[in-house]
């Protein structure tokens, strides 16, 4: 077994210890566990540490370099900037020579490329083949290449299927880190996705009679600024009225509706100012 070392030279967490034979040695897997993103040469240390961030907000951990330009990326000040309270994630990550390192232990591997290659694997959306790939018992991993060249044809033969982010068609470059965060997003998705607790403001509703108390004031309002001719009131009484009931209008409201009537009357019986 190799126990990959962290940047500060201690043993990393033994649940990401990696077994020969690709076997993944983890205390009740996760999809933490059984989803590996790999980043194949790449260049930029912001989108290391980009990534690292768009991985653990959509819950995932095990990150692999293949040969960045930099030996020392995980590490470099902008790497652990960029990543913004995912340094835990660069911690845990390896560096290796190749992407048949990279992928050891993995059992389907997704490229992802904006160029289909003529005798590579089949090209996805990531979505439709997401939805399979959660009811399977494979151990997932995401493949990005190089920020300026992309994957390699060789790269792309490796993986069992290409991804293709839906873009438009006048232009679709994707950051690097931008891509893992779509890619991530949507398996998260597909695998259950986060809960979201709704949350709605303690509103109490206005009663019919409360509604029809400020519509009366207003009535009043308007007439003695002018703005209803109570000979020839039209339909704005009840266009106001269906207003208010489309509003759903709160107490609170009502009061203020009720302040601003009361304001409009003040202003018309206060005498003009010489």
């Amino acid at each position: 077994m190799r126990i990959e070392l962290r940047a500060d030279g201690r043993h990393a967490d033994e649940r990401h210890a990696v077994w020969p034979h690709g076997i993944w040695c983890a205390f009740g897997m996760t999809a933490r566990d059984t989803t590996r993103f790999v980043l194949v040469n790449t260049s930029h240390p912001g989108n290391v540490g980009a990534t690292a961030r768009a991985m653990k907000v959509m819950g995932f951990g095990d990150l692999v370099l293949v040969a960045p330009r930099f030996p020392d990326v995980l590490v470099q000040e902008e790497t652990v900037a960029m990543a913004s309270g995912a340094a835990d994630i660069l911690v845990r990550a390896r560096i290796v020579d190749t992407l048949a390192e990279a992928l050891d232990g993995v059992s389907y591997a997704c490229a992802t490329a904006m160029t289909p290659r003529d005798f590579g694997p089949p090209t996805h959306a990531p979505r439709p083949l997401f939805a399979q790939l959660a009811a399977s018992a494979h151990r997932v991993g995401f493949v990005f290449g190089s920020e300026r060249y992309g994957m390699s044809n060789d790269d792309v033969y490796r993986c069992h299927a290409v991804l293709s982010i839906p873009t438009d068609p006048a232009y679709g470059s994707l950051n690097l880190a931008q891509a893992v965060q779509l890619i991530a997003y949507d398996w998260r998705q597909a695998l259950g996705g986060f809960g979201v607790e709704p949350r709605t403001p303690d509103r109490r509703l206005a009663d019919v009679p409360a509604v029809q108390g400020v519509l009366q004031h207003w009535a009043q309002a308007l007439v003695e600024v002018g703005f209803l001719d109570p000979e020839a009131p039209k339909k704005l009484m009840p266009r106001l009225n269906q207003l208010f009931n489309r509003a759903q209008l709160s107490e609170e409201e009502v009061h203020i509706l009720r302040g601003i009537a009361k304001v409009m009357q003040k202003q018309k019986s206060r005498p003009p100012e010489h």
